[in-house]
């Protein structure tokens, strides 16, 4: 079976040689490709094959595979009323994603399906607590706004906050099954060190990060 993951390797250079050898080094956004909707692995087949794995090669995304990695994560799938591919609490969108990589930190704009330039540090090391974490190439830290939940206690705002983590999580964790990828959903997380590298304001908090990237020979 040829997935998107193969039909895309040569259609678009590596997100890192971009990074490193194009005006894209200096921009402060990424237009990414259109994201692919159809193809990959039937889901039940993506389900048999769900696993977390914590070895990971250093081979960076193809730019097609990150922006069909990201819509299928919390991407826009019905344009007409906003409706995102993952459900969220009270219809209201509390949470962002963030991509950390070797260039810098990205805010993924799901309206406009591109990343947004928050950062140019290296922060992977300091999005998790293992040593896989800094050598992988996609970390997804999910960061929730607090001052959107209004009628809620704090303890509350995080509960929800995580379950709606949750439900992306598992959008990425099939995605990757279905790409040949290697991910892990992870708490362990040193929050108050991420969320000032992130610059945070107080309203705002992690919940978890996932990492991504291909498995390790």
């Amino acid at each position: 079976m040829i997935t998107r993951r193969a039909a895309g390797m040569g259609a678009a250079a590596s997100f890192a040689v971009a990074a490193a050898h194009s005006p894209a080094a200096a921009a402060d956004t990424i237009e990414l490709p259109t994201p692919r909707r159809t193809g990959g692995r039937p889901l039940m087949e993506a389900l048999a094959l769900r696993r977390s794995i914590r070895a990971y090669s250093s081979k960076p995304l193809p730019l097609q595979l990150l922006s069909d990695l990201l819509w299928a994560a919390n991407g826009i799938n019905r344009p007409a009323e906003g409706g995102r591919t993952a459900p969220y609490w009270r219809h209201i969108m509390v949470l962002d994603t963030y991509a950390a990589m070797a260039d810098g930190v990205w805010l993924y704009d799901p309206q406009a399906h591109r990343l947004l330039r928050h950062s140019r540090e290296d922060i992977r090391a300091d999005t998790g607590l293992q040593d896989f974490v800094g050598g992988a190439p996609l970390n997804l830290v999910y960061v929730a706004h607090g001052e959107r939940m209004h009628d809620v206690s704090p303890p509350e705002r995080r509960f929800f906050a995580s379950v709606d983590t949750g439900f992306i999580g598992q959008n990425v964790y099939l995605f990757c099954a279905s790409e040949g990828l290697a991910t892990v959903f992870r708490g362990a997380v040193p929050y108050e060190r991420l969320e000032k590298r992130l610059r945070l304001p107080p309203e705002q908090f992690v919940t978890f990060a996932q990492t991504i990237g291909y498995p390790a020979a």
